[in-house]
């Protein structure tokens, strides 16, 4: 969409002098006749609050959406697919009157003026369509005034400092300012907002706690004489002593310089994320405003096994609270960035128990715009910030994001719309090859394979760095996930009539699934790379090894007892326990009661799952990587899983798994045709199921060695 449509005449328009750091008040003013309705497409770069009549339209939020803003920050020898900014629409109809009316947007900060990749300087533009007995159009032009801003230091990730000491009288000119080469765009996809508020609690002179990590900020009223300094700082845990954990503030911090009135502050263009805060001065917390993007929770689960309910629950607060600007994150304070690696990995389960739609596919147009025209790479992150990562794991985003897109929903729009970018990556992948497994990315950055997996080399050491942890080489399993989303593409090009490519797929699946073997398979004890750490299970999982390899993992997780996995094993060695009948295992290594294991998180106090099994060496305590596992609590232990070659949950198989290790469980999901529900109850050996099947859908129940034909509505089955 072009500006014009959006925008008409309007000019994007600011302070007459600015850097980076600055922000500031856009002050306009138009004289409505009659109207019965009103919109405005306004943009502030990089976040912006509007005031109409000094009303706040958008409280609460971080816009714009992020994106890919435009080409002065492309990654060095390469050229991104695509650039766009979303235009929020407003109907500002309540807020406007007969006769003179004033907007003020308040401006700058953000994504787009982000130290670790500074597009272009804050400005803004704005277009109130007036409809009525005709219709009127107020823009942005040289005729606006600007206006200082309280915030007087600024950075997104970690700080924001307001001065209301000063003097903000004065107004000057504003200046046409230079124009965005990018695509305007609009969006459907969920925006941050006030979710909830939470009560404080002191738990020391100055300290308190909100009761959970979450992300957002504190309000507080502030009391002190003019030109007195109050001082906020953040924490995810703290001290026996009720003090800050020093190693969890992650340099959070909010600072105001009083006016002397009495007031209500908070910060305005950025959230923290903390479960506790010290204040430092004249100032009382009022509460603490819980902010992310407005995603429904659209599941349901409780059973009596106290560890499962926190992975469930726990993972749901976690990623809401790695929902921001329109992408799911990898942490909600230290970077915040839309890691291609987390997000596929995750994709399933979030999309399993959350009404993440139009979030995931807002992010899936992010994850192409940052394709490399000239060589098809996708990038570490979506939108594209310079990062860690590597191919497979992270790049296979392009393949993995729309193909559980379709299978949640039943919609091959994204496969067909992104099919030709997932080619592209498909030949990125064997351009970086040797001898058949993918061996580099992009040259200078990194290539990993696996990622946070616990210290099993060398337990009595404080080691931080990746590599000397995760003893898999990295080139197994970036071909593992070359494999694995050549095998998705089979099944895409039978959907959406590309038959023809099939045969092509298929050669490559094998000669690679050979490379592999050939490099990483020990014939003399059946095992891949040793067996520690999942191995196993990346060759197991596309087909490779023979029984005696995956009885060899099961054998190694029995006398184990725990995870010793990274984000990317976890998932899979879980999943290949439920498929193959080792429920049992599965479940024993996801209640597993000590460090390399989610009980131990919840056994002290996590409500946000760690970047680490290793509690000790996480920077971040609200990283969901390890959250993938939520989707098979769905898909297994409670059944709810759609027939072989279907989509959109059209047709199921209900088949729960390990019912004899509950006394009761009962959980649902949304699906495009309505709400899926499973629920029983063990007593005596007797098990009563009630399984609830929406309209429109097939379903069978299997278990115990059979099968019985469920009706659409609530069934019940005793056993």
């Amino acid at each position: 969409m072009n500006r014009e449509k959006l925008f008409r005449n309007a000019k994007w328009v600011g302070a007459a002098e600015r850097t980076a750091e600055d922000f500031a008040v856009l002050r306009g003013f138009f004289n409505i006749k009659s109207a019965q309705h009103v919109t405005l497409n306004v943009l502030g770069l990089g976040f912006f609050k509007c005031f109409i009549n000094g009303t706040c339209i958008n409280p609460d939020t971080f816009l714009p959406l992020s994106s890919d803003f435009e080409s002065t920050c492309d990654p060095v020898d390469e050229k991104l697919s695509a650039h766009r900014v979303y235009v929020p629409v407003f109907d500002i109809t309540p807020f406007v009157k007969s006769g003179e009316n004033t907007i003020d947007i308040h401006y700058g900060g953000g994504w787009y003026t982000h130290r670790s990749r500074t597009f272009g300087l804050p400005k803004a533009i704005y277009c109130i369509t007036a409809e009525g007995d005709g219709t009127e159009y107020f823009v942005s032009d040289e005729s606006c005034l600007i206006g200082k801003s309280l915030v007087s230091q600024y950075d997104f990730t970690s700080e924001e400092h307001h001065d209301y000491s000063g003097d903000f009288s004065v107004w000057e000119n504003a200046v046409e300012t230079e124009s965005l080469d990018t695509e305007y765009c609009s969006t459907d996809c969920p925006w941050d907002k006030l979710i909830r508020e939470l009560p404080v609690k002191k738990i020391k002179e100055n300290v308190y706690d909100c009761g959970e990590n979450t992300t957002g900020y504190p309000v507080l009223k502030i009391t002190a004489e003019k030109g007195e300094k109050i001082v906020v700082n953040f924490s995810e845990e703290c001290l026996p002593d009720g003090s800050l954990d020093p190693t969890h503030i992650h340099g959070q911090q909010f600072t105001v310089i009083s006016d002397g009135t009495e007031m209500l502050v908070q910060p305005e263009f950025t959230w923290f994320g903390f479960r506790y805060f010290e204040v430092i001065g004249k100032v009382v917390p009022e509460c603490v405003k819980v902010i992310y993007v407005d995603v429904p929770v659209s599941s349901t689960f409780e059973c009596d096994n106290e560890t499962l309910n926190w992975i469930y629950k726990t993972f749901i607060h976690t990623m809401l609270c790695n929902m921001h600007t329109g992408h799911p994150s990898d942490c909600p304070h230290l970077e915040r960035r839309g890691y291609t690696g987390d997000g596929q990995l995750t994709c399933n389960a979030v999309l399993t128990v959350l009404d993440a739609r139009r979030l995931y596919e807002k992010w899936m147009q992010d994850i192409a715009d940052g394709q490399d025209v000239l060589s098809g790479h996708i990038q570490y992150t979506a939108p594209y910030i310079r990062s860690g990562g590597g191919p497979g794991g992270w790049g296979c985003a392009i393949v993995e994001v729309p193909y559980q897109l379709y299978k949640h929903y039943g919609d091959k729009t994204m496969l067909e719309k992104y099919y030709g970018n997932m080619r592209r990556y498909i030949d990125y992948l064997e351009a970086h090859s040797e001898y058949g497994v993918v061996t580099s990315d992009k040259k200078g950055e990194w290539c990993l394979g696996d990622w946070c997996g616990p210290n099993i080399l060398y337990p009595d050491r404080d080691i931080t760095s990746h590599n000397q942890q995760v003893i898999l080489p990295a080139p197994m399993v970036n071909t593992y996930f070359m494999v694995k989303s050549l095998t998705q593409m089979c099944e895409i090009a039978r959907i959406i009539g590309r038959e023809e490519d099939i045969a092509e797929y298929e050669k490559k699946i094998d000669y690679r699934k050979g490379a592999v073997k050939a490099a990483y398979f020990n014939t003399f004890d059946d095992n891949f790379v040793m067996n520690v750490q999942g191995a196993n299970s990346f060759g197991v999982d596309i087909g490779l090894g023979n029984e005696k390899t995956y009885q060899n993992m099961v054998s190694y997780y029995k006398k184990l007892g725990h995870y010793d996995t990274g984000i990317f094993a976890t998932d899979i060695v879980t999943r290949l326990l439920f498929e193959k009948g080792d429920g049992d295992l599965a479940v024993d290594l996801m209640t597993h009661d000590g460090e390399q294991g989610y009980e131990h998180w919840r056994k002290n106090g996590a409500t946000t799952f760690h970047e680490y099994w290793d509690s000790n060496r996480s920077r971040s305590h609200s990283h969901p990587m390890f959250g993938s596992t939520v989707a098979y609590i769905f898909e297994y232990l409670l059944g709810i899983r759609q027939a072989e070659n279907t989509a959109g949950y059209t047709s199921l198989v209900i088949a729960p798994q390990c019912v004899g290790r509950f006394g009761r469980m009962s959980g649902s999901i949304t699906t495009p045709n309505g709400v899926v529900a499973v629920s029983y109850e063990n007593k005596n050996g007797a098990v009563k199921f009630i399984v609830t099947i929406p309209q429109n859908t097939k379903a069978i129940f299997s278990y115990a060695g059979k099968e019985y034909a469920l009706s659409q509505g609530e069934n019940e089955l005793d056993f």
